[in-house]
Formats: structure tokens, sequence, C-alpha cells
């Protein structure tokens, strides 16, 4: 692997050196507008700071790459705005701080295996899994006639997070659910 990473070797999770600052990308998209060169849009997380920004980049931008370790881990519990974790061969726990943990916390279950980013030897994000199986815990009857074309409704979930389902959704039904983009509903289990 080379030292240098360009806007065509972005993917979520990778880090990059802008500024002398280590920035993790959360999201991107390549956009060709009509007019003028292709541009990567990107929503960066600063690892140190916890801050997000968002920012375009030319089409073929070189940046450093930080080199990153990527481990699997157990999510124990939460206590307070630190979440342990333990390695699943080791046994060994890591505190991480809520800002690191980031989006994530919304959808992490007891024993839910995880990926850990580590740079430098310290925690630098986590990375769910993809989907997830959830609880309704609370959500509106379907009301009659709404079952013509697509209608959604909000459901509350089991961990406490709000996503759109569609009408035929009751109380108690398993779903699984898409962890990224703030969770999706994909079907009933």
């Amino acid at each position: 692997m080379s030292d240098v990473v360009d806007t065509t070797d972005f993917r979520n999770g990778l880090h990059i050196q802008i500024d002398g600052q280590v920035w993790r990308i959360v999201w991107f998209q390549h956009h060709k507008p009509g007019k003028g060169g292709a541009v990567m849009r990107t929503k960066l997380k600063n690892i140190s700071t916890g801050s997000t920004v968002d920012r375009t980049f030319r089409a073929g931008e070189k940046f450093p790459r930080i080199r990153t370790e990527q481990k699997t881990a157990t999510f124990l519990y939460a206590d307070g705005e630190d979440y342990v974790f333990m390695d699943p061969e080791t046994f060994d726990q890591v505190t991480i701080h809520a800002t690191v943990v980031d989006d994530a916390r919304t959808f992490l279950l007891d024993n839910m295996s995880v990926q850990l980013f580590i740079v430098d030897g310290e925690p630098a994000g986590v990375e769910l899994p993809t989907t997830v199986e959830l609880k309704v815990a609370e959500t509106q009857p379907a009301v009659r006639g709404d079952t013509v074309g697509n209608v959604q409704k909000p459901a509350t979930l089991e961990n406490g997070a709000v996503i759109q389902v569609p009408a035929f959704v009751t109380e108690g039904d398993t779903l699984k659910v898409d962890t990224r983009e703030g969770g999706r509903y994909l079907s009933r289990v």
C-alpha cells in the first residue's frame, strides 16, 4: 500500500490527514456537475476533537494515508459517557468515550460484535454490523384505508431509536434494521 490516498480510494471509515489533523471519512459521494470537473463530497470527523465537517475535494486530490488497525470486539456495557468493549481472544477490556463511539451508540446492543478502528494505539471509531434485529416497543396501529401505496409511520424500537416503518408493522414485531445512515427499516423477521 502506498503512503498516499486520493479521492478515488475514499470509503467509509478511511482515515486521512488534512492540515496535520487526523480525520475519519463518515460519508462520501462522487459528484459530476454538468459543468467543470468531478468532485468528491464528504463528511469528515476529526479524531481528536470529535467535530464533524462537510468538505468537498477535487477528483484526484491526494492526502497522506493514516495507518489504522481494525479489531473485532464485543460490546459489554455503557457506563455514563464511557462504553466498555472486550477483545474476544484476550478478554482485555477497553473503555471508549461517547464522542469516539458517536452515532454507533444508537444501535449498540449488549454482546454485539463490532469492529474497532485503532489509530496510533488509541480507539478512533466503532463500526457496527450492517444490520441488527430489534423489537418494536411502540408504534401507532395502522389506519384502515392506509394500505394503498407506501405509507410510513414512526416506530420506537427497544433501544429507543425512532425509525420510519410500513403501516403493517405492529408493537412486538422484530425488525431487521440497516444501521447505516441513522437506521432504516429493511424487513420483518
